[in-house]
């Protein structure tokens, strides 16, 4: 597993934002530990110092299917926020935690119901730390 990157405010609300989520059971238990393995294995940073190329909370990511050439554009955001018309996706959803951390230019794997799947992680378009935005 590669060692991602988070800024300390993201690992610390995430993290707040799974027990929340176990305690009312709207994340399944697997989904859970997915998403701590990750946290757990995670390079914390202080949002001013993450690299401009870095998957955080609220960015807007540019990824490819290389399989298809297809590509797709979301946001990861908390799970009160999310909103598929908006193209606003859950930080728990299968994509959000595989793709959280990781850099443009890299290649993922997500298991989608037909199998797994690589996708690439083409553009950040938007990052809050980037922009200046470190309270995003």
């Amino acid at each position: 597993m590669k060692r991602i990157v988070l800024t300390r405010p993201d690992f610390t609300r995430i993290s707040r934002s799974i027990e929340l989520a176990r305690a009312s059971k709207s994340i399944s238990p697997a989904e859970a530990e997915q998403l701590l393995s990750e946290l757990g294995n995670a390079q914390i940073v202080a949002p001013e110092d993450v690299p401009a190329d870095v998957v955080t909370m609220n960015s807007i990511v540019r990824l490819l299917f290389p399989g298809n050439k297809r590509t797709v554009e979301f946001q990861i955001v908390y799970p009160e926020q999310a909103s598929l018309k908006d193209n606003k996706i859950s930080i728990f959803s299968p994509i959000a935690t595989a793709l959280i951390g990781y850099k443009a230019g890299d290649e993922v794997e997500w298991v989608v119901p037909g199998g797994l799947t690589r996708i690439r992680i083409e553009e950040i378009i938007y990052q809050p730390e980037a922009a200046g935005n470190f309270d995003e």
